[in-house]
C-alpha cells in the first residue's frame, strides 16, 4: 500500500471499530483489567464496616476520634500489542487480509486502552522482532499503530515466537497485559509462553482464513508455503489428501491451544470471516 492507500485504510479502521469500541468493551474493558495495585487517595472519619486495617493512627490521636486511610485501584495499565508480520499473516481469501483483520483487531483493544486513561504499545515480529513501538496514551498514539501494522514490510520468512517473547520479557520489566496475535504456523516452545504467563497477564489470537483450514478440490495445484517459500505439486482431487491436510491444520491448532492452556493463558482462535467483537465480548464478561 502506498501513503495514501494506508492513511485511507486507517481512518476505515478507525471509523469501523468506534462502535465495537464505544458499545460494546469500554465498561467490559474497565471491569475486566485490573490495576496495578492499590493506592492512597484520602483519610476520613471511620464508619462502621470499615478496614481497621486502615486505621490511621496519627491522625486519630490527633483528633482524639478514629481516622481510616482511603485506598482505590491504581487504574493506569500497560497494554502490549503483539503482531506477526510473517508472509502467511498477507493472506486471506474474504474482505481482509489476516494483517488487516488483525490491525481492526488491535485498533479496537488500542482505542480502549487509551479511552480508560492505559497506555499502549506495539511489537511486530517474524523471524526476528522488526519494530517496536513504546507504550503510550492518547488516540494519535493508536493510529500510528495501526499504520504499522498495515505499513510493515512484506516478510517472507518463518515465525520465531520464541524469540519474540524472550525480547518482551527482557524489554519491559512491567507486568502488562499482553495481546499477541499470529497464525502460529510455526512450531514454538510452550516453555516461552510459561515464562511469559507468569509474569504477564497473556492472550493469544489465533488468525486463521477458512483456506487455512481446507483446500478445495481443483484438480492438480503447485501449492506456496507462505512461510517457506517451498513450492509442491498436489492431487487437490484426492480425498485422502484433503481430509489428511484439513487434519494436520486441526492438529496444529489445538497443539497451540494447549500450550496457552499449559502457561494458564487464554487462546481464542478467529476466522478472518468472523466478527471479532463477539468472542472479545465474551473473554473480558468471564474474566
Amino acid at each position: 500500500m502506498d501513503i495514501k492507500d494506508i492513511v485511507k485504510k486507517v481512518k476505515q479502521i478507525e471509523i469501523r471499530t468506534k462502535r465495537s469500541t464505544d458499545a460494546m468493551l469500554m465498561g467490559q474493558y474497565h471491569s475486566a483489567f485490573k490495576g496495578q495495585g492499590m493506592t492512597f487517595s484520602e483519610v476520613r472519619q471511620y464508619q462502621f464496616g470499615d478496614d481497621i486495617r486502615r486505621i490511621d493512627w496519627n491522625k486519630t490521636a490527633r483528633f482524639r476520634e478514629p481516622y481510616v486511610k482511603v485506598m482505590e485501584e491504581e487504574r493506569e495499565l500497560t497494554v502490549m500489542l503483539m503482531v506477526d508480520i510473517s508472509a502467511s499473516m498477507n493472506y486471506g481469501t474474504h474482505a481482509s487480509l489476516k494483517r488487516e483483520y488483525v490491525a481492526e483487531i488491535c485498533a479496537t483493544l488500542g482505542f480502549s486502552a487509551v479511552t480508560n486513561n492505559d497506555k499502549v504499545g506495539l511489537i511486530l515480529f517474524a523471524d526476528r522482532v522488526y519494530k517496536v513501538i513504546p507504550p503510550k496514551k492518547g488516540r494519535p498514539h493508536v493510529l500510528a499503530i495501526i499504520s504499522s501494522i498495515l505499513n510493515a514490510d512484506y516478510i517472507p520468512s518463518t515465525t520465531n515466537l520464541d524469540g519474540a517473547l524472550s525480547y518482551l520479557m527482557k524489554a519491559f520489566k512491567k507486568k502488562s497485559y499482553v495481546f499477541l496475535l499470529s497464525d502460529f504456523n510455526d512450531q514454538f516452545d510452550v516453555k516461552s509462553l510459561r515464562v511469559v504467563g507468569n509474569k504477564h497477564q497473556l492472550l493469544g489470537f489465533g488468525i486463521y482464513d477458512e483456506k487455512d483450514m481446507q483446500i478445495p478440490d481443483i484438480g492438480y495445484a503447485l501449492l506456496n508455503d507462505a512461510e517457506t517459500g517451498e513450492k509442491k505439486w498436489v492431487n487437490t482431487s484426492s480425498a485422502r489428501w484433503r481430509y489428511q491436510f484439513a487434519e494436520q491444520q486441526k492438529q496444529k491448532i489445538k497443539n497451540t491451544e494447549e500450550a496457552f492452556d499449559k502457561s494458564a493463558s487464554v487462546f481464542l482462535k478467529l476466522n478472518t470471516g468472523q466478527d471479532y467483537t463477539k468472542p472479545l465480548y465474551n473473554y473480558f464478561q468471564t474474566r
